[in-house]
């Protein structure tokens, strides 16, 4: 009995632990399928397939400490702005796999114990099948109250991470209980291989839904693999009576041919897009057919790339300009002082510069600056949340289309504050005291655009000078070759760019400018006719005084007279009688003795008339004029190696042509030709060295009587600057290769330039005032910079990045494109052409601060700017209409003409109307017709540009693509809850909510609010 019972004990207690083990095994197995699941949902369903790969789910910023998270180090990016955690498991999958894409569908779902409809959502996760590993990918939007949901969000794989056959693909069902609690039921989930789906009759599964532990729940998901065509009987017999009619469109669409763009392919944008998020709809069109949309996010390259460009040329610029004050020379011991104070400032400033160029060059990792980085001192100069966002649609019977907007956090010094204001108000403020300034400092005071001319001047020479030496050269190599055509063409050149160089230092701030550098000197003593010896600072004194009653540059009509040879009409005239002069040219040598006895009579005329001057400026204006007296004679030397030429060509006796052959070797061209032309060098350099040295005393007096205070505003604008250019630059590249094969877009751009046209959405209530005043300059200042398209050098994407040259004054970006694309565009644009840039600013506020505004406070600022811009538009599109045909224009469905939406917008600008927005529609809608480039900016470009952006998108589809009126709201929630724009929220803060709270968004216009749960309060 003992026995029995010792073998019954045995039998139970290996069943007891056999069943343990399979429990444990279960339980285990549970949790690595299931329990991943729920934690990522939990987390709101993360970020797309792309990010999530890439770099895994991201650190969330602690309490915002961007100082601290922006040096983070991590495995896998050293100094990354995004600290990575542990990382999801990459799966590897093949590169030729046809892209796959589908859409879902429920059938017959039941919630245990009610009889309730559910509002259903479905999760979408990846199984790597090797590591077992769950990977969020995606989320259908919530369909309310039905038990037959048709989902319009559709599941995309990003391009870098296609899906193979072995991909395990699961769904996860949920039934919505509360939207803004994300409160919800779990209902079933069901696994499929993508192998399936591609082997499916049709290439439909129906899948039943099973619970947490295998066993059979109430109702099944369908998944179809996106194909273009009507709307089939199955999806017919799907839609059931108590469907609603927003509910019942399944759109089946192809995917193959019209997979998300992966532009590092792309010939025009390869190395600036990267890290694309894609997101896939499907609509119903008025007629009853169907459309697929998709939206591309990506990041911008430039982000980085190009404030690191900028940094390197400000500090190149002031060091440059720290050295040119060094070689004024020696100055009184008052303007030595200022001197040295200035360039005490300049090397703070340099030394500053190179700090954050440093601290820059040491991030990696992602190519954008999330928005809650905004006001760190080291990013300073990189644009706030810079990405792009493309809107592809695909209709039945109609062609494909695309749209384009840049988004980008407004262009502001967010470390500097706002406390005093922005931009405009500073540089106003700055303007009315540096008058006083002037006085105190014994400046004579220069107003911004004459600022702007010593700039311009110094821009030009050295331009200029190095194109003429370069001309120079090749005269004498035509010379040389005895090449007539080439050496006429050569002359022309030479004679134009001679003739630009001379008219761009004919202006009196140079003499002016002149003449107080040479007071400034040591040992200066005043001079006039009534008076002969006055203390020297009563100079000083003299010329202030003058400035106050006329700006420097500034005289009567008959105090300008034009120097000898400086009108292009009389180098032409002097020209010819230069060749007859031997005062002027004699023995193939200029003389500086013509220059001197010609002007003794009525040289004075020429001079700045200023009551004191001396001997130095008297040569000055000589070198002036030696300049045009030199190329005359070189003219001259060529008119008469032609014409001995031509002699020679003539029949003459044979004993004759001996002693001609004799006497004029004609191998001696290049010998004749080279002494004018070194004389003409001669001259060009000097000068540039008297004009460079007059145009940098005006801008240290500039600088002098405003140190520290203009520096600062100084480092404030590049700041600005920096960013608004990082952004524009980012569209144009966009635009372009959107438009390479658009010859009236190509002709447009270098025959007027490319509209620029940004939305702003900035209150003009509190510290947004200063953001906007910081924005309308750095946009304003746009209008410096031009385009070049280059070849590059090789099909390498290193040789392919966009390239800056310039100075402040004027920047030039250069865009390399590989050789078979730069071949294909218009001449014009191959031979060099500068592409020019019309930006314009249109700002609407929308937020409870903005009724703040509007209600208590002032909002003139943004009717000035909004004013000011119509006008440049308009002006723009008058230049436009003058030079192009309308045929070049791109066609839309709705045929509003241009002329008609611009009175429109010039009624509602002036129109006083609280948060018109309308401006922004017309606005946004003149620029897609006038082939510009769209740009939607906020605080951050993270929550009212969503806003925006989705509210366009979908007026498109409306307005160009017959969308549904029914689906319109739908299709709005879709795009705002689960596309690409949720997606940023996501990448900026680590949260999937627009930062809104109710009682913000009841302020809000209707159309700007977001479907209910997916704002709240959150850090930003």
């Amino acid at each position: 009995m003992c026995s029995s019972f010792f073998s019954i004990s045995v039998v139970v207690v290996i069943a007891a632990a056999v069943i343990a083990i399979f429990i444990i095994i279960r339980i285990t197995i549970t949790i690595i399928v299931f329990i991943p699941t729920i934690f990522f949902f939990s987390l709101a369903h993360s970020t797309t397939m792309g990010n999530n790969l890439e770099s895994g789910p991201m650190k969330r910023f602690e309490d915002c400490d961007c100082e601290r998270s922006i040096i983070t180090k991590t495995s896998r990016h050293k100094n990354s702005i995004f600290p990575t955690a542990v990382g999801l498991t990459r799966v590897l999958l093949s590169p030729k796999f046809p892209r796959v894409e589908f859409n879902i569908a429920c059938r017959d779902l039941v919630i245990s114990g009610s009889n309730r409809k559910p509002s259903t959502v479905v999760h979408v996760a990846v199984v790597d099948p090797r590591e077992q590993y769950l990977v969020s990918q995606a989320s259908t939007e919530t369909v309310e109250a039905n038990r037959d949901p048709l989902f319009l969000t559709g599941v995309t794989f990003p391009p870098e991470y296609p899906a193979s056959p072995e991909t395990l693909v699961k769904l996860t069902v949920y039934d919505v209980k509360d939207k803004s609690r994300e409160t919800s039921v779990f209902l079933g989930s069901a696994t499929f291989s993508v192998a399936d789906l591609l082997r499916a009759t049709d290439q439909r599964l129906t899948l039943n839904l099973r619970s947490s532990d295998g066993v059979c729940a109430g109702g099944s998901v369908v998944v179809s693999r996106l194909r273009m065509g009507e709307m089939e009987e199955a999806d017919m017999d799907h839609i059931t009576t108590d469907t609603p009619v927003c509910v019942c469109c399944s759109l089946v669409c192809e995917s193959s041919s019209h997979a998300c763009i992966n532009r590092e392919n792309c010939l025009a944008t390869g190395p600036v897009f990267k890290n694309p998020v894609c997101k896939v709809y499907r609509f119903q069109t008025l007629d009853s057919k169907w459309m697929l949309v998709r939206e591309q996010m990506e990041e911008c390259t430039l982000s980085f790339s190009l404030p690191k460009q900028l940094l390197s040329l400000y500090i190149q610029e002031d060091a440059t300009r720290v050295q040119e004050l060094r070689e004024l020379g020696d100055l009184s011991p008052h303007w030595d002082t200022l001197r040295k104070e200035v360039i005490t400032h300049y090397g703070g400033l340099v030394s500053s510069y190179r700090d954050t160029l440093a601290e820059l060059e040491k991030i990696t990792g992602p190519s954008f600056k999330p928005s809650c980085c905004k006001a760190q001192k080291s990013l300073e100069f990189i644009p706030i949340n810079l990405h792009t966002q493309r809107m592809m649609v695909t209709c039945p019977r109609k062609s494909d289309a695309a749209y384009d907007v840049v988004t980008v956090g407004a262009p502001a010094a967010h470390f500097q504050g706002f406390k005093n204001g922005g931009l405009q108000r500073l540089l106003s403020r700055y303007e009315a005291e540096k008058k006083s300034f002037s006085t105190a400092y014994q400046c004579i005071y220069y107003s911004p655009e004459h600022t702007a001319k010593a700039q311009e001047v110094l821009t030009t020479m050295g331009l200029l000078q190095p194109l003429i030496s370069s001309l120079a050269d090749q005269l004498l190599q035509a010379a040389q070759e005895h090449s007539r055509p080439g050496l006429s063409q050569a002359l022309k050149n030479l004679a134009d760019k001679t003739e630009q160089f001379v008219h761009a230092l004919n202006d009196e701030m140079v003499k002016s400018a002149l003449l107080a550098l040479h007071a400034a000197r040591p040992g200066f003593v005043s001079q006039t006719p009534a008076q002969g010896h006055a203390h020297p600072g009563q100079h000083h004194q003299h010329q202030h005084h003058q400035s106050q009653d006329s700006s420097p540059g500034t005289g009567s009509p008959g105090q300008k007279k034009q120097l000898p040879g400086h009108s292009p009409t009389m180098m032409v005239a002097a020209a010819a009688a230069s060749a007859e002069s031997p005062a002027v040219c004699n023995n193939n040598v200029t003389e500086a003795q013509g220059v001197e006895d010609g002007e003794a009579g009525g040289g004075q005329d020429s001079i700045p008339h200023h009551k004191e001057y001396d001997e130095e400026e008297w040569a000055s204006d000589r070198v002036w004029a030696n300049v045009a007296k030199s190329l005359n004679c070189v003219i001259a030397m060529v008119d008469k190696l032609q014409e001995q030429d031509n002699n020679n060509r003539e029949p003459i006796p044979d004993q004759q042509l001996a002693d001609v052959i004799t006497s004029h070797n004609p191998g001696d061209w290049k010998e004749q030709l080279r002494p004018p032309v070194a004389r003409l060098r001669e001259c060009v350099v000097d000068v540039v060295e008297r004009a460079k040295r007059a145009m940098t005393f005006v801008l240290l007096q500039e600088t002098a009587c405003s140190v520290p205070q203009g520096l600062h505003l100084q480092h404030r604008r590049d700041v600005v600057f920096s960013q608004a250019l990082s952004a524009l630059a980012c569209g144009f590249i966009m635009r372009l290769s959107a438009g390479m094969q658009d010859e009236g877009f190509l002709k447009q751009l270098h025959l007027v330039g490319v509209l620029a046209q940004f939305e702003s959405l900035l209150s003009t209530y509190s510290e947004e005032i200063g953001m906007l005043e910081d924005m309308d300059v750095g946009i304003s200042d746009l209008h410096r910079v031009s385009f070049k398209i280059t070849e590059a050098k090789t099909d390498d994407l290193s040789d392919r990045q966009p390239f800056i040259c310039g100075r402040r004054d004027h920047y030039t970006v250069e865009v390399p494109l590989p050789r078979l694309a730069f071949h294909s565009l218009p001449e014009e644009i191959k031979e060099g052409r500068p592409l020019r840039v019309f930006p314009v600013l249109f700002n609407v506020g929308i937020n409870e601060q903005q009724t703040l505004a509007e209600r208590f406070g002032d909002i003139s600022l943004q009717e000035r700017i909004n004013q000011r811009n119509f006008d440049i538009l308009e002006v723009y599109y008058k230049s436009l209409s003058e030079k192009m045909p309308v045929e070049c224009l791109p066609c839309f469905q709705t045929h509003s003409d241009v002329k008609e939406l611009l009175e429109s917008l010039r009624q509602n600008v002036v129109m006083k109307k609280r948060k018109n927005v309308e401006i922004l529609w017309l606005a946004g809608t003149i620029c897609r017709r006038l082939n510009g480039i769209r740009f939607t900016s906020c605080k951050s470009a993270k929550d009212r540009t969503a806003m925006s952006v989705t509210l366009e998108q979908c007026a498109l589809l409306r307005d160009e693509h017959q969308l549904s009126k029914d689906y319109f709201v739908r299709a709005l929630d879709c795009m705002r809850r689960e596309g690409c724009r949720i997606e940023n929220v996501q990448k900026n803060i680590r949260c999937r909510k627009y930062a809104f709270n109710m009682l913000q968004l009841m302020t809000f216009p209707k159309s700007y609010r977001p479907p209910e749960g997916t704002y709240g309060k959150v850090d930003t």
